[in-house]
């Protein structure tokens, strides 16, 4: 038992280490998983080895749930996607993005019927490698997700000091000319964070970061100053960067800004929709600021749907590393059933 109780407080100590140093990590999420589990494991040895009853209720809890995610889990998650994706196709207009939730709760259930059926059994059996190589790509792709969910969540937490210079607001497109809702909702934070640290020190400069797209009659940007502008905030308080035509470009441009203003020494956050919040964070690391981001709530029948977006274009930003551990696996696969075929 010390054994393990020094194992899972290393682990501890190591994740601290890496999300202090920058939240905006996903192996963040995986080291906090691996202490998690380990912390479970303790737990569960503390309560069977102690002779107090609430000890080993403790340790059969995590084992319950275990075992009802292992049974029963896939499916809840199945029923729960089309439940969502009725709700959003409902509230919101019936395009493609807004149909992720149908496309992979179809998808899983489509897994759950290969894997109850098992048709691999009626092919010759050189065509195991290839079916055991597809597993271990979608299990490797299943513990990104989640080291990736992890990360996600505990960047939630952070909390940007009230001593910035300038807050970047990410722009997401207009509605007729004007600030829809979910636009408006970053806006918003970003007013509230200015009025909390005016209220303490220097207020900060706003920077609202959005170009003009096709069917638009002014920037983004423009629109933008100008709905935070009615909310109060002073003209000369704000700032517009009007080139951008995606979060990165957002960072790039803004920092830009910033070092003309400022030089390098300064301090900088951004605002955006808690669901964007992580992937935007990467894009401001990878146009090299410091800026960590607060994000504004969105509505919970939106968030899934939000995730699964998310997700997809985090696996393109790191599309290089997925397609050489895929295409090794998958390479594997196809070399032993070569092999199979040939000589067993």
């Amino acid at each position: 038992m010390v054994i393990i109780g020094i194992i899972t407080l290393v682990l501890l100590i190591i994740f601290l280490a890496s999300y202090l140093t920058d939240p905006r990590r996903i192996i963040n999420g995986f080291l906090f998983n691996v202490f998690f589990c380990s912390f479970i494991i303790f737990l569960c040895y503390l309560g069977f080895s102690s002779d107090f009853v609430i000890l080993r209720l403790i340790a059969i809890v995590p084992i319950v749930i275990l075992a009802f995610i292992l049974t029963f889990g896939l499916f809840a998650l199945c029923v729960g996607l089309f439940l969502n994706a009725r709700i959003l196709l409902k509230r919101e207009s019936r395009r493609f993005a807004n149909s992720l939730t149908l496309i992979l709760g179809i998808f899983l259930l489509l897994f759950i019927l290969f894997r109850t059926v098992n048709p691999v059994r009626f092919l010759p059996y050189y065509f195991e490698p290839l079916y055991t190589g597809i597993s271990f790509i979608i299990v490797y792709f299943f513990l990104h997700l989640t080291n990736f969910l992890t990360a996600y969540l505990l960047y939630q937490f952070n909390r940007p000091k009230l001593n910035q210079d300038f807050i970047i607001v990410l722009g997401s497109g207009l509605i007729k000319d004007k600030v829809p809702p979910l636009l408006a909702s970053r806006i918003n934070k970003a007013i509230d964070f200015y009025w909390k640290q005016a209220a303490i020190a220097s207020p900060p400069i706003l920077i609202f970061s959005g170009g003009q797209g096709p069917d638009e009659d002014l920037p983004e940007a423009e629109a933008m100053q100008d709905y935070a502008i009615e909310k109060g905030i002073p003209l000369e308080h704000t700032l517009t960067e009007a080139r951008s035509v995606n979060t990165f470009q957002n960072m790039l441009y803004s920092k830009q800004i910033m070092d003309s203003v400022k030089g390098s020494d300064y301090n900088s956050i951004f605002t955006t929709n808690n669901f964007h919040l992580f992937r935007a964070s990467l894009y401001a690391k990878k146009a090299g600021l410091k800026s960590q981001g607060i994000g504004s709530k969105t509505a919970l029948y939106y968030w899934p749907n939000a995730m699964i977006r998310e997700y997809i274009a985090i696996v393109v930003m790191q599309r290089k590393r997925h397609t050489f551990i895929a295409g090794t696996i998958l390479g594997f696969s196809v070399l032993l059933a070569i092999f199979s075929f040939l000589f067993l």
